[in-house]
Protein backbone atom coordinates (compact mmCIF):
# COMPACT_ATOMS: atom_id res chain seq x y z
CA UNK A 1 0.00 0.00 0.00
CA UNK A 2 2.91 2.24 0.92
CA UNK A 3 4.55 1.84 -2.26
CA UNK A 4 1.53 2.37 -4.25
CA UNK A 5 0.90 5.95 -2.28
CA UNK A 6 4.44 6.90 -2.99
CA UNK A 7 4.01 5.60 -6.80
CA UNK A 8 0.65 7.99 -6.80
CA UNK A 9 2.16 10.92 -5.09
CA UNK A 10 5.42 11.09 -7.00
CA UNK A 11 2.65 11.17 -10.03
CA UNK A 12 0.14 13.26 -8.02
CA UNK A 13 -0.20 16.22 -11.12
CA UNK A 14 -1.33 13.25 -13.43
CA UNK A 15 -3.10 11.44 -11.22
CA UNK A 16 -5.58 14.96 -11.51
CA UNK A 17 -5.64 15.14 -14.86
CA UNK A 18 -7.33 11.32 -14.80
CA UNK A 19 -9.95 13.15 -12.47
CA UNK A 20 -10.67 15.62 -14.57
CA UNK A 21 -10.86 13.28 -17.81
CA UNK A 22 -13.19 10.90 -15.34
CA UNK A 23 -15.02 13.14 -14.87
CA UNK A 24 -16.10 14.46 -18.16
CA UNK A 25 -16.63 10.70 -19.55
CA UNK A 26 -18.55 9.77 -16.65
CA UNK A 27 -21.39 11.80 -15.89
CA UNK A 28 -23.09 9.44 -14.06
CA UNK A 29 -20.34 8.74 -11.24
CA UNK A 30 -19.80 12.74 -11.23
CA UNK A 31 -23.51 12.71 -10.27
CA UNK A 32 -23.17 10.29 -8.24
CA UNK A 33 -20.08 11.97 -6.10
CA UNK A 34 -21.93 15.38 -6.03
CA UNK A 35 -24.00 15.32 -2.86
CA UNK A 36 -21.15 14.01 -0.76
CA UNK A 37 -18.66 16.72 -2.10
CA UNK A 38 -19.08 18.90 0.84
CA UNK A 39 -18.01 15.70 3.18
CA UNK A 40 -15.19 15.12 0.35
CA UNK A 41 -14.02 18.54 0.90
CA UNK A 42 -13.94 18.99 4.46
CA UNK A 43 -11.89 15.46 4.43
CA UNK A 44 -9.08 17.06 2.16
CA UNK A 45 -9.04 19.85 4.26
CA UNK A 46 -8.71 16.98 7.33
CA UNK A 47 -5.10 15.23 5.39
CA UNK A 48 -3.77 18.62 4.61
CA UNK A 49 -3.98 19.95 8.56
CA UNK A 50 -2.57 16.33 9.19
CA UNK A 51 0.13 16.70 7.03
CA UNK A 52 1.64 20.31 7.86
CA UNK A 53 0.76 19.60 11.87
CA UNK A 54 0.37 21.79 14.63
CA UNK A 55 3.95 22.86 15.20
CA UNK A 56 4.47 24.01 11.85
CA UNK A 57 0.97 25.83 11.62
CA UNK A 58 1.59 27.84 14.73
CA UNK A 59 5.35 28.85 13.57
CA UNK A 60 3.51 30.03 10.32
CA UNK A 61 0.82 32.09 11.88
CA UNK A 62 4.00 33.71 14.35
CA UNK A 63 5.84 34.85 11.56
CA UNK A 64 4.04 38.44 10.74
CA UNK A 65 1.08 40.14 9.58
CA UNK A 66 2.11 39.07 5.48
CA UNK A 67 -0.54 36.75 5.20
CA UNK A 68 -3.11 38.89 6.88
CA UNK A 69 -2.61 41.53 4.11
CA UNK A 70 -2.29 39.24 1.29
CA UNK A 71 -5.47 38.35 2.30
CA UNK A 72 -7.59 41.53 2.76
CA UNK A 73 -5.93 42.94 -0.76
CA UNK A 74 -7.02 39.84 -2.44
CA UNK A 75 -10.81 39.07 -1.06
CA UNK A 76 -11.30 43.12 -0.29
CA UNK A 77 -9.29 45.85 -2.24
CA UNK A 78 -8.95 43.63 -5.07
CA UNK A 79 -12.53 42.64 -5.84
CA UNK A 80 -13.65 46.43 -5.15
CA UNK A 81 -11.26 47.56 -7.85
CA UNK A 82 -12.78 44.95 -10.28
CA UNK A 83 -16.22 46.23 -9.31
CA UNK A 84 -15.80 49.70 -10.20
CA UNK A 85 -14.02 48.87 -13.30
CA UNK A 86 -17.26 46.67 -14.52
CA UNK A 87 -19.13 48.95 -13.30
CA UNK A 88 -17.35 51.42 -15.88
CA UNK A 89 -17.48 49.41 -18.27
CA UNK A 90 -21.69 47.84 -17.75
CA UNK A 91 -21.02 44.53 -17.03
CA UNK A 92 -21.34 44.53 -13.09
CA UNK A 93 -24.98 43.00 -13.15
CA UNK A 94 -24.26 40.37 -15.72
CA UNK A 95 -23.86 36.92 -15.52
CA UNK A 96 -19.93 36.95 -16.13
CA UNK A 97 -19.39 40.19 -13.94
CA UNK A 98 -20.90 38.42 -10.91
CA UNK A 99 -19.14 34.94 -11.21
CA UNK A 100 -15.50 36.88 -11.91
CA UNK A 101 -16.76 39.34 -8.80
CA UNK A 102 -17.55 36.47 -6.61
CA UNK A 103 -14.19 34.42 -7.61
CA UNK A 104 -12.28 37.74 -6.54
CA UNK A 105 -14.14 37.99 -3.24
CA UNK A 106 -13.45 34.51 -2.09
CA UNK A 107 -11.24 32.73 -0.15
CA UNK A 108 -8.60 30.06 -0.83
CA UNK A 109 -10.23 26.54 -1.79
CA UNK A 110 -8.65 23.91 0.59
CA UNK A 111 -6.94 21.97 -2.24
CA UNK A 112 -4.69 24.81 -2.48
CA UNK A 113 -1.87 23.64 -0.26
CA UNK A 114 -2.07 19.91 -2.10
CA UNK A 115 -1.76 21.87 -4.98
CA UNK A 116 1.04 23.79 -3.78
CA UNK A 117 2.75 20.11 -2.57
CA UNK A 118 2.18 18.98 -6.39
CA UNK A 119 4.33 21.53 -7.73
CA UNK A 120 7.27 20.80 -4.90
CA UNK A 121 6.92 23.76 -2.67
CA UNK A 122 6.24 24.15 0.84
CA UNK A 123 2.17 23.86 1.59
CA UNK A 124 1.97 25.87 5.08
CA UNK A 125 2.08 29.03 3.24
CA UNK A 126 -1.22 28.51 1.16
CA UNK A 127 -2.38 26.65 4.34
CA UNK A 128 -1.74 29.79 6.38
CA UNK A 129 -3.10 31.85 3.81
CA UNK A 130 -6.52 29.45 3.51
CA UNK A 131 -7.28 29.50 7.03
CA UNK A 132 -6.90 33.62 7.69
CA UNK A 133 -8.80 34.13 4.46
CA UNK A 134 -11.58 31.75 5.22
CA UNK A 135 -11.66 33.84 8.97
CA UNK A 136 -11.97 37.04 7.90
CA UNK A 137 -14.32 36.65 5.54
CA UNK A 138 -17.40 37.19 7.24
CA UNK A 139 -16.16 40.74 7.65
CA UNK A 140 -14.38 41.25 4.10
CA UNK A 141 -17.83 40.28 1.88
CA UNK A 142 -19.92 43.12 3.87
CA UNK A 143 -18.43 45.79 1.95
CA UNK A 144 -19.00 43.98 -1.74
CA UNK A 145 -22.42 42.56 -0.82
CA UNK A 146 -23.42 46.07 0.54
CA UNK A 147 -21.94 48.00 -2.50
CA UNK A 148 -23.35 45.37 -5.10
CA UNK A 149 -26.71 44.97 -4.81
CA UNK A 150 -26.51 42.39 -7.82
CA UNK A 151 -25.02 39.58 -5.23
CA UNK A 152 -28.17 39.05 -3.82
CA UNK A 153 -28.58 38.12 0.37
CA UNK A 154 -25.65 39.31 2.39
CA UNK A 155 -27.29 37.41 5.49
CA UNK A 156 -27.21 34.13 3.35
CA UNK A 157 -23.76 34.73 2.28
CA UNK A 158 -22.62 35.53 6.11
CA UNK A 159 -24.30 32.56 7.78
CA UNK A 160 -22.99 30.70 5.04
CA UNK A 161 -19.13 32.13 6.11
CA UNK A 162 -19.69 31.20 9.30
CA UNK A 163 -20.81 27.64 8.72
CA UNK A 164 -17.80 27.32 6.52
CA UNK A 165 -15.66 28.69 9.32
CA UNK A 166 -16.70 25.88 12.13
CA UNK A 167 -16.49 23.23 9.97
CA UNK A 168 -12.86 24.04 8.69
CA UNK A 169 -12.09 24.64 12.20
CA UNK A 170 -13.50 21.39 13.24
CA UNK A 171 -11.41 19.55 11.00
CA UNK A 172 -8.25 21.28 11.47
CA UNK A 173 -8.44 20.80 15.17
CA UNK A 174 -9.46 17.30 14.80
CA UNK A 175 -6.36 16.75 12.58
CA UNK A 176 -3.96 18.17 14.44
CA UNK A 177 -4.70 16.02 17.83
CA UNK A 178 -4.91 12.97 15.49
CA UNK A 179 -1.30 13.96 14.28
CA UNK A 180 -0.11 14.58 17.90
CA UNK A 181 -1.42 11.20 19.17
CA UNK A 182 -0.43 9.46 16.06
CA UNK A 183 2.77 10.44 14.00
CA UNK A 184 3.99 13.71 16.01
CA UNK A 185 6.88 13.77 13.00
CA UNK A 186 6.43 12.58 10.33
CA UNK A 187 9.06 10.47 8.15
CA UNK A 188 10.07 11.02 4.60
CA UNK A 189 8.05 7.49 3.31
CA UNK A 190 5.03 8.77 5.45
CA UNK A 191 5.23 12.39 4.38
CA UNK A 192 4.90 11.09 0.64
CA UNK A 193 2.27 8.18 1.22
CA UNK A 194 -0.01 11.46 2.78
CA UNK A 195 0.99 13.24 0.14
CA UNK A 196 0.10 10.16 -2.90
CA UNK A 197 -3.29 9.43 -0.68
CA UNK A 198 -3.98 13.33 -1.03
CA UNK A 199 -3.88 13.16 -4.72
CA UNK A 200 -5.97 10.12 -4.87
CA UNK A 201 -8.58 12.00 -2.59
CA UNK A 202 -8.17 14.91 -5.11
CA UNK A 203 -9.09 13.03 -8.21
CA UNK A 204 -12.37 11.63 -6.40
CA UNK A 205 -13.34 15.39 -5.77
CA UNK A 206 -13.08 16.53 -9.50
CA UNK A 207 -15.18 14.26 -10.54
CA UNK A 208 -17.78 15.16 -8.60
CA UNK A 209 -17.43 18.84 -9.40
CA UNK A 210 -17.49 17.83 -13.01
CA UNK A 211 -21.24 17.08 -12.85
CA UNK A 212 -22.60 20.09 -14.34
CA UNK A 213 -20.21 20.39 -17.12
CA UNK A 214 -20.86 16.98 -18.92
CA UNK A 215 -24.30 17.82 -19.65
CA UNK A 216 -24.11 21.09 -20.46
CA UNK A 217 -21.47 20.14 -22.97
CA UNK A 218 -24.02 18.17 -24.48
CA UNK A 219 -26.84 20.96 -24.66
CA UNK A 220 -24.93 23.58 -25.76
CA UNK A 221 -20.72 23.08 -25.89
CA UNK A 222 -19.86 26.57 -27.27
CA UNK A 223 -21.75 27.90 -23.82
CA UNK A 224 -19.42 25.48 -21.44
CA UNK A 225 -15.98 26.34 -24.50
CA UNK A 226 -17.12 30.23 -23.56
CA UNK A 227 -16.91 29.55 -19.76
CA UNK A 228 -13.75 27.79 -20.21
CA UNK A 229 -11.52 30.36 -21.55
CA UNK A 230 -13.45 32.51 -18.53
CA UNK A 231 -12.46 30.18 -16.25
CA UNK A 232 -8.59 29.49 -17.73
CA UNK A 233 -7.70 33.42 -17.97
CA UNK A 234 -9.62 34.21 -14.65
CA UNK A 235 -7.38 31.55 -12.91
CA UNK A 236 -4.45 31.29 -14.36
CA UNK A 237 -4.01 34.96 -15.43
CA UNK A 238 -4.41 35.37 -11.60
CA UNK A 239 -1.66 33.53 -10.63
CA UNK A 240 0.47 34.67 -13.58
CA UNK A 241 -0.10 38.52 -12.15
CA UNK A 242 -0.06 37.55 -8.52
CA UNK A 243 3.75 35.21 -8.95
CA UNK A 244 5.11 38.67 -10.96
CA UNK A 245 3.78 40.79 -8.25
CA UNK A 246 4.88 38.66 -5.33
CA UNK A 247 8.87 38.49 -6.94
CA UNK A 248 8.41 42.40 -7.42
CA UNK A 249 7.82 42.47 -3.97
CA UNK A 250 10.75 39.94 -2.94
CA UNK A 251 8.62 37.10 -1.56
CA UNK A 252 10.43 35.09 -3.46
CA UNK A 253 9.47 31.87 -1.08
CA UNK A 254 6.14 33.01 -0.51
CA UNK A 255 5.29 33.44 -4.33
CA UNK A 256 4.42 29.80 -5.71
CA UNK A 257 1.67 29.16 -2.62
CA UNK A 258 0.19 32.87 -2.32
CA UNK A 259 0.04 32.81 -6.64
CA UNK A 260 -1.44 29.40 -6.03
CA UNK A 261 -4.11 30.72 -3.80
CA UNK A 262 -4.92 33.99 -5.76
CA UNK A 263 -6.41 32.01 -8.72
CA UNK A 264 -7.98 29.01 -6.67
CA UNK A 265 -10.66 30.50 -5.20
CA UNK A 266 -13.78 29.14 -3.21
CA UNK A 267 -16.73 30.88 -4.38
CA UNK A 268 -19.06 28.22 -5.04
CA UNK A 269 -19.84 29.07 -1.03
CA UNK A 270 -21.97 32.08 -2.37
CA UNK A 271 -24.05 30.36 -4.56
CA UNK A 272 -26.65 29.84 -1.89
CA UNK A 273 -27.00 33.59 -1.82
CA UNK A 274 -27.58 34.50 -5.06
CA UNK A 275 -31.04 34.36 -7.21
CA UNK A 276 -32.17 31.52 -8.81
CA UNK A 277 -32.16 33.37 -12.20
CA UNK A 278 -28.27 33.35 -11.83
CA UNK A 279 -27.18 30.30 -10.54
CA UNK A 280 -27.53 27.60 -12.96
CA UNK A 281 -24.58 29.61 -15.16
CA UNK A 282 -22.86 30.07 -12.22
CA UNK A 283 -22.71 26.09 -12.08
CA UNK A 284 -21.18 25.54 -15.29
CA UNK A 285 -18.37 28.30 -14.65
CA UNK A 286 -17.96 26.07 -11.21
CA UNK A 287 -17.36 23.36 -13.40
CA UNK A 288 -15.67 24.77 -15.88
CA UNK A 289 -13.63 26.48 -12.90
CA UNK A 290 -11.89 23.00 -12.02
CA UNK A 291 -10.35 22.62 -15.44
CA UNK A 292 -7.57 25.12 -14.48
CA UNK A 293 -7.50 24.37 -10.69
CA UNK A 294 -6.34 20.67 -11.40
CA UNK A 295 -4.89 21.49 -14.17
CA UNK A 296 -2.63 24.19 -11.97
CA UNK A 297 0.58 21.61 -10.83
CA UNK A 298 0.56 20.41 -14.49
CA UNK A 299 0.06 23.55 -16.76
CA UNK A 300 1.99 26.19 -14.20
CA UNK A 301 5.26 24.43 -13.26
CA UNK A 302 6.90 25.42 -16.25
CA UNK A 303 5.77 29.11 -15.16
CA UNK A 304 6.89 28.78 -11.59
CA UNK A 305 9.93 26.90 -12.10
CA UNK A 306 11.16 29.32 -14.96
CA UNK A 307 14.03 31.87 -14.55
CA UNK A 308 11.55 34.66 -14.15
CA UNK A 309 12.00 34.01 -10.61
CA UNK A 310 15.63 35.06 -10.65
CA UNK A 311 15.29 38.52 -12.30
CA UNK A 312 13.90 39.75 -8.92
CA UNK A 313 15.97 40.03 -5.61
CA UNK A 314 14.08 38.62 -2.21
CA UNK A 315 13.61 41.31 0.32
CA UNK A 316 11.31 41.29 3.51
CA UNK A 317 8.60 39.22 3.98
CA UNK A 318 6.35 41.33 5.53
Amino acid sequence: MTTALVFLARHGRYVLVVGLVAGLLLPELAQRLRPYLPQMIVFLLFITAFRIGLRTAVAGVMQGFGVFKVAIFLQLILPLVAMGAMILLGVSGTTFGIAILLMLAAPSVTATPNITILLGYDPEPAFRLFVVGTAILPLTIVPIFWLSPDLGNLLGALLAAVRLLAAIWCAVIAAFILRRLTAPVLTAQQTKSVDGFTSLVLAVVVIGLMSAVAPALSANPYLVLGWVCVAVIANMGSQIIAYIVMLKLGWSTLAVPFSVVAGNRNFALFLIALPAATTDPLLIFLGCYQLPMYLTALVMSPVYNSRLKYKFKPSSQD
